[in-house]
């Protein structure tokens, strides 16, 4: 498909698209309302800004909803805040100019000699006075072909700005004096013209902070007039921006606070299930407290308050007695080695004093895993007494 503009409209139409970037207010001029209408019927979002009455501050991004109600609430108060304006006086504001894209048609590192500084310096005069004489296109003219011959000279870029701002041509104003600046970061003349195109085309913050550059590093009259003209709509402006910051940071606030609690809530909701789970299985192990427990069978709760009493905890830490337990717990048969054993019998009593003979502490045939003929209160006669009561010399006849 043919292209149906040639170069010259092709750098027009990128120039317009530019300045939309750049100044996107002027989209809602009356002149573009069919540009705007366009921009619509595509489904294009166009930002609140009346160009004329006020203009509008950028909102916060919106919260993302979820499914927690105090959120939808929260979420729902703050989407609904109306976008506040600020009353500008647009008074002076004018119609922006479209500016090309495109470079100069000479070397802008070009470095000159001395006799093409001087013929610049020619020229720059001659420019300087067609200006005094209110011949603005010869002064642009000229002052063109000075910065032809010196293109490292800021000051010639700073005063052709002028003459594009007599002109009413803010944006190449702007063009001019930020070159200008590349070259000479100092240039209060830059500074000064570029801050009166800024106020020119409503950016009244930018024209602010240029002006005020301007006079920092140059006093000037007329500067000084022209940042009294911006500091009113310019201190609106700042103010509404940090109030919109304020309102942004407060929102994320609220929004780390509910995470916060939301997190805290699952933790407790944790703990609240895993305490449930554990007083469970405590019931079950212990269920039937104060009830019989099966015959021949002992009380697991009882077993395990008894595990962790002193006396019998300090009696388990003798080596002897830990061993010969552990050798009965693996054979209960092995008990017949340790009836005699004095030191065992002691314990056992201490077992059959803190479960209660024949009480709800009865182990299954005496010790666990069953201790051979039993103890009393373990499913059998204590050591020392009935079948299991070791041979004395009466029972042998002896004298």
């Amino acid at each position: 498909m043919n292209c149906p503009f040639n170069e010259e409209q092709l750098a027009q139409l990128k120039g317009f698209v530019e300045l939309c970037k750049t100044t996107p207010q002027i989209v809602h001029h009356p002149k573009l309302a069919f540009f705007k209408d366009y921009l619509v019927s595509l489904g294009v979002t166009i930002p609140s800004a009346n160009v004329g009455t006020k203009t509008s501050a950028p909102s916060g991004d919106s919260n993302t909803r979820n499914n927690n109600a105090d959120e939808k609430i929260s979420s729902s108060d703050e989407e609904s805040e109306p976008e506040s304006d600020v009353e500008l006086n647009m008074e002076g504001v004018i119609e922006a100019d479209i500016v090309e894209d495109v470079q100069e048609m000479f070397d802008l590192s070009k470095e000159p000699t001395e006799e093409e500084r001087d013929q610049s310096d020619e020229k720059r005069s001659e420019a300087m006075r067609a200006f005094s004489e209110l011949q603005f296109d010869e002064a642009i003219k000229l002052y063109t072909e000075a910065i032809k011959l010196n293109p490292q000279s800021a000051l010639l870029f700073a005063k052709r700005g002028q003459v594009y701002l007599k002109l009413n041509k803010p944006n190449a104003c702007i063009k001019d004096c930020t070159r200008a600046l590349e070259l000479n970061c100092d240039s209060a003349a830059a500074y000064k013209f570029r801050g009166r195109a800024y106020r020119l085309l409503g950016m009244f913050e930018e024209a602010s902070h240029d002006l005020c550059e301007s006079l920092k590093i140059d006093y000037d009259d007329q500067a000084n007039e022209w940042l009294s003209e911006v500091k009113p709509n310019a201190e609106k402006l700042r103010q509404h921006r940090l109030s919109a910051q304020r309102k942004k940071e407060e929102k994320e606030h609220r929004a780390k606070l509910r995470r916060a609690r939301k997190a805290a809530e699952a933790r407790a909701k944790a703990a609240r299930a895993q305490a449930e789970a554990t007083a469970t299985a405590g019931a079950g192990m212990g269920a039937g407290a104060g009830t019989r427990p099966p015959p021949g069978g002992f009380n697991p709760q009882d077993f395990s308050n008894l595990l962790f009493d002193p006396e019998i905890m300090t009696a388990f830490q003798d080596p002897e007695l830990a061993a010969a337990f552990q050798d009965v717990s693996a054979n209960p048969a092995n008990f017949v080695k340790y009836q005699n054993n004095p030191k065992v019998a002691a314990v056992i009593e201490k077992l059959q004093a803190k479960l209660g003979k024949g009480g709800s502490g009865s182990f299954p045939g005496g010790f666990p895993g069953g201790f051979p003929g039993g103890f009393e209160g373990f499913g059998g006669p204590a050591p020392g007494s009935g079948p299991n009561k070791p041979p004395t010399d009466d029972d042998v006849g002896l004298d």
